[in-house]
């Protein structure tokens, strides 16, 4: 089983979700996307796996959300995907991501039903 997951360190939640993928006896590959921001091919991807519009991945409390005006309801799935690319974190965390699936781990439960065979 192929296990990854977006996480950002200094985040409780995405700390959470990576002690629970370690306490299932995983060694999930770690993303550290502020570090090494996914491009726009790879966030297609993670909405694809994740079956969500591209605005269930933004983060809207976020400076960059207002500043980009990305509330606007007009805006096109791949305009907000670019939005993420350019400013990372506008992304929602954790995601993790199972072969071809994938789920936002908040809370951190909610990704025990991905692991379920």
């Amino acid at each position: 089983m192929s296990v990854r997951i977006y996480h950002n360190p200094r985040c409780s939640k995405s700390r959470e979700a990576l002690a629970l993928l370690q306490a299932q006896g995983l060694s999930p590959e770690v993303v550290e996307y502020l570090k090494t921001p996914p491009g726009l091919a790879e966030l297609q991807q993670l909405q694809r796996q994740l079956g969500l519009p591209a605005r269930e991945l933004l983060r809207s409390g976020e400076a960059e959300y207002q500043a980009l005006g990305l509330a606007d309801p007009g805006l096109a799935e791949q305009a907000l995907l670019e939005a993420i690319a350019a400013h990372p974190v506008l992304l929602q965390r954790p995601i993790v991501v199972r072969d071809e699936r994938a789920v936002i781990a908040r809370p951190a439960e909610r990704l025990l039903a991905l692991l379920a065979p």
